[in-house]
C-alpha cells in the first residue's frame, strides 16, 4: 500500500487571505476515535484559486464543512480574512417554511445588501419565476441549488467555496453558471472541490491533494492532476 501524503507544514500569512493551519478533525465513533483530517495547512490570497483533490473518503466534504464554519476543527486554526461564501449550490441553509423571496430578503439584510437589488439579481439568474413566492420546502433539490447559487452571486463574496460546480438544468443554464463563476468573477478567490479536471486545469493556480486524511499543496497543476490520477 502506498504511503500517505506527508503533512503540509507551509507557513501562512494572516492578512487578506483564507488560511488553514494544522487542521485536525477527529470524530468519536463506537469503534473509537476516527481522524478524518490530520494536519492540513494551506492559504489562498485575493484572486487565488485552489483545487481540492482526493478520492471518496479522503476528507473533502469534512474540509468544506470546516472552511464554511458548519463544524469546528478538533485542533488547528482557520483564519478568514476575506468574506467567504457558503458552499456553492448548498440549499440546506434556507428556512423551509418561508418563501424564496422571504429567504432572499432575510439574507440580504443579514449581509447588508440592498434588498430589491438582491431580489432582482436572484430572480434574473435563478429563473424560478413564480416559485419564488412559494415556500422553499416545496422546492426540488435543483430549485434549491439554483436559489442558493444565485444568492451567492448576488451577495458578492471575496472567496467562493465551490463543492462541485452546479449541474442542474440544461446546457444553457450550465453555461450561464460557468460564465458567472469563471468569467464574470475571475477576480474572486475560489476553493474548488471538483472532479472536473478540465475546469481545474483551466482556472486553478494550485491544488491541495488529500489522501488518508493528510494533504499536500502543489503549485504545478498538471503535476498535481497526475498525482491525483495515480491515487
Amino acid at each position: 500500500m502506498a504511503a500517505p501524503l506527508p503533512i503540509a507544514t507551509q507557513p501562512v500569512r494572516e492578512h487578506q487571505s483564507i488560511a488553514l493551519q494544522n487542521i485536525v478533525k477527529r470524530y468519536h465513533t463506537p469503534a473509537g476515535p476516527k481522524t478524518v483530517l490530520d494536519g492540513i495547512s494551506f492559504e489562498i490570497t485575493k484572486g487565488e484559486k485552489i483545487a481540492v483533490l482526493g478520492r471518496n473518503g479522503a476528507g473533502k466534504s469534512t474540509l468544506v464543512k470546516l472552511i464554511g464554519g458548519v463544524e469546528k476543527p478538533t485542533q488547528g486554526h482557520i483564519h478568514r480574512g476575506m468574506s467567504m461564501s457558503w458552499p456553492l449550490a448548498f440549499g440546506g441553509g434556507f428556512e423551509p417554511s418561508m418563501t424564496g423571496l422571504d429567504n432572499i430578503r432575510f439574507l440580504a439584510r443579514l449581509y447588508g445588501r440592498p434588498i430589491e437589488e438582491t431580489i432582482e439579481a436572484v430572480d434574473d439568474f435563478a429563473e424560478l419565476g413564480r416559485n419564488l413566492i412559494m415556500p422553499v420546502k416545496s422546492y426540488s433539490s435543483g430549485m434549491r441549488a439554483r436559489l442558493a447559487f444565485a444568492l451567492t452571486l448576488a451577495i458578492e463574496f471575496d472567496c467562493l467555496l465551490i463543492d462541485e460546480v452546479i449541474s442542474v438544468g440544461d446546457q444553457r443554464f450550465h453555461r450561464k453558471c460557468h460564465d458567472a463563476l469563471f468569467v464574470q468573477r475571475k477576480h474572486c478567490s475560489m476553493i474548488l472541490i471538483s472532479h472536473d479536471i478540465g475546469i481545474i486545469k483551466s482556472y486553478c493556480d494550485k491544488a491541495l491533494i488529500l489522501k488518508a486524511g493528510r494533504g499536500r499543496v502543489f503549485d504545478d497543476i498538471d503535476f498535481a492532476v497526475d498525482i491525483y490520477s495515480s491515487l
